[in-house]
């Protein structure tokens, strides 16, 4: 679980030394040729921005724990490199519609409200990364190191919080940390550190 006394713009995220794990939700026909190819093939589209999202919960905010939508019915763990993961970073620009050098960049990031295990907001940030262009080919081609399927972990997740056993749907959850982000880096994107 988030730990709601750290600094309110950390990287919270499943990671070891040489990847980082982001999560995003699709259609059952861009995850199935996804998996089935271990990489990110048609019909997921390089030509729309695509949002990764390195907390399982606020994944599971943004799919409703699977249930949301048919467009996100199945999320996926995606392992990326921490070089590539960084690089994007690197390049990114606030999230911000109003102004022209956010409409134009590659990268993007925005800090949402963190979410508990019932999915209410967390007085610290969550980070999203928008990738377009090519940072969306590089994500594809390049730092994406492996896919797995984890809708059935949030499902199952999901099930324990309707039954009430708060304890066993945590056991379940990725053991997310604080991920430690290069001092540049963290600058960039407006991070605690």
């Amino acid at each position: 679980m988030p730990d709601p006394s750290n600094s309110t713009r950390h990287v919270r995220a499943l990671f070891d030394d040489e990847t980082i794990r982001v999560y995003q939700a699709y259609r059952d026909e861009i995850a199935d040729a996804a998996l089935a190819a271990g990489r990110f093939v048609p019909p997921f589209r390089r030509s729309r921005m695509t949002w990764i999202k390195p907390s399982f919960l606020w994944m599971m905010y943004r799919c409703g724990w699977t249930e949301k939508d048919a467009g996100q019915r199945r999320v996926l763990a995606i392992d990326l490199s921490r070089s590539g993961f960084e690089s994007a970073l690197r390049q990114a620009c606030p999230s911000d519609e109003t102004n022209p050098t956010a409409r134009k960049a590659h990268v993007r990031v925005q800090w949402d409200p963190e979410r508990d295990l019932y999915l209410r907001r967390l007085p610290m940030r969550s980070l999203q990364v928008g990738l377009s262009g090519p940072a969306i080919a590089a994500y594809a081609d390049e730092w994406t190191v492996r896919l797995s399927e984890v809708t059935e972990l949030a499902k199952n997740i999901h099930e324990h919080l309707r039954r009430g056993e708060r304890l066993a749907a945590e056991q379940l959850l990725p053991p997310e940390r604080h991920y430690p982000l290069p001092l540049d880096v963290a600058e960039r994107i407006g991070a605690d550190g």
